[in-house]
């Protein structure tokens, strides 16, 4: 017989030690280590997929040259928004995870997803619901597919029996915390159970071929729950986000081995699931007939694709000795550094001044370009005049109170004009070299009016 063998793991960062610690060496958690049964069989089935598919793959050293480069052919789904984040389609062969908060529609997203493919055969295993939940999900979804199979269980060795008997051509597996491989003698969701279950299923994407979605849970700090090595096993990870208090929701990639990592995809939750938003603009921008001071709409990129998002300041007069600075969706410490700005360059003094600041519909930005808009709706509340309603801004502001050239600025202008804004406001210094690469042709193709601008103080004496 042999020693049952015991390890304790690290519950944030999965690390590794043969006896406990109270601080762990890798990521210097506290009092995170539990002890853990590995029991390893000697008959582990580790290549169980040499049969499944009809190509034999074989091991074998091969020089860079002789390899040929062939495009991936993926699978494009009805979902435009999740081709569009996985970077044109599903790629066979890939293992993609999907994180998010619960209750956020990741479940429905996916259900939805694998009863769009009507052409695959698709197998959703889950461990969190029972058959009758997920067909009452189906029913309220109005979808119908033959090529759908459920298989709800937890042990990973019935479900990869099943996966040989139905040779899926696409896998989604909800969620990796319920799983529990035989091998390793531990709960469900603990470190060890995770890594591993991901490990089977990677070696499984890899040798057959099958695209495998791994739907994960997240802490309540918000990252994705389990070892941190799960993020690297995976080829792309996918973060699904939004307020549970606003109808739409935002896929981000955090990681992809087959396209942007700056991509994003938008959906509305309805009755009937999640429907992509073909221009996000429009649900970002409030509609609203009477001129209210402190907005501002600034033109922003996502990944590939613009936004026109608005920005809501407020500033009052501080009640307390301590002015209040409160953040919704931008970084408070850029904020600080806009206040400051504007107290130094504009003799602005908002130090006695409660600032309040929304980037409106609940999204989180993160692009420098938003500066001159947030600067503007500051001001605006300031001096309370609202500024005209045509009218949008896409700048960064540098520490000297100018306002930097942004990149992609082509893109942003069509946005505004696309809109019906009839007036952007831009960095000079932007135009300058566009002229110069473009010649001057640049104006001319836009219908909307481009001003160009160097400082903050030109802003102000234009807008007020």
């Amino acid at each position: 017989m042999s020693k049952i063998k015991t390890a304790f793991f690290c519950q944030n960062c999965g690390y590794e030690s043969v006896k406990w610690v109270g601080q762990c060496p890798s990521c210097g958690q506290w009092n995170t280590f539990v002890e853990e049964l590995i029991q390893k069989e000697t008959t582990k089935n580790n290549n169980g997929w040499k049969d499944y598919t009809d190509d034999k793959r074989t091991s074998k050293t091969i020089s860079l040259s002789e390899i040929k480069s062939s495009e991936e052919k993926r699978l494009v789904t009805s979902d435009g928004e999740l081709n569009r984040v996985l970077g044109g389609g599903i790629v066979p062969g890939s293992i993609v995870l999907v994180a998010g908060e619960p209750g956020i529609g990741k479940s429905t997203l996916f259900l939805q997803n694998g009863l769009w493919l009507k052409d695959a055969i698709v197998l959703y295993i889950s461990g969190e619901e029972s058959e009758q939940q997920i067909k009452m999900r189906a029913d309220r979804l109005k979808l119908k597919n033959e090529n759908f199979y459920l298989l709800t269980e937890t042990s990973t060795q019935t479900i990869f029996q099943e996966i040989k008997k139905l040779k899926p051509q696409l896998v989604i597996v909800d969620s990796i915390q319920t799983l529990q491989t035989p091998f390793i003698d531990s709960s469900p969701g603990s470190v060890s159970q995770i890594r591993e279950c991901a490990a089977e299923f990677q070696r499984f994407a890899k040798e057959t071929n099958t695209p495998v979605f791994l739907i994960g849970h997240i802490t309540k700090d918000g990252s994705i729950a389990g070892p941190k090595i799960l993020e690297h096993m995976v080829d792309t990870v996918l973060q699904f986000e939004g307020d549970r208090h606003y109808a739409y929701r935002i896929l981000r990639t955090l990681k992809n081995r087959f396209g942007s990592t700056a991509e994003l995809g938008i959906y509305e939750m309805t009755d009937e699931g999640m429907r992509g938003v073909i221009n996000p603009s429009e649900i970002l921008i409030t509609q609203k007939e009477d001129h209210l001071s402190g907005i501002a709409i600034a033109a922003t990129i996502e990944g590939m694709r613009p936004l026109l998002i608005e920005v809501q300041a407020l500033v009052t007069q501080s009640v307390y000795g301590t002015p209040q600075r409160t953040v919704s969706g931008f970084d408070l410490r850029r904020l600080q550094l806009l206040l400051a700005v504007l107290e130094k360059r504009g003799g602005f003094h908002f130090g006695m001044k409660d600032v309040f600041l929304n980037i409106a519909g609940g999204i989180k930005v993160e692009d420098p370009s938003i500066d001159l808009a947030v600067l503007c709706a500051l001001l605006s509340s300031y001096e309370d005049v609202s500024l005209p309603q045509h009218i949008c801004f896409s700048g960064e502001i540098g520490l000297s109170g100018e306002i930097r050239a942004v990149n992609r600025i082509d893109q942003r202008i069509a946005e505004a004009e696309k809109l019906g804004f009839e007036k952007i406001i831009l960095s000079k210094y932007n135009h300058a070299y566009r002229q110069a690469g473009q010649k001057g042709l640049a104006r001319q193709k836009f219908n909307i009016e481009i001003i160009s601008m160097g400082r903050v103080e030109e802003v102000y004496k234009y807008l007020f």
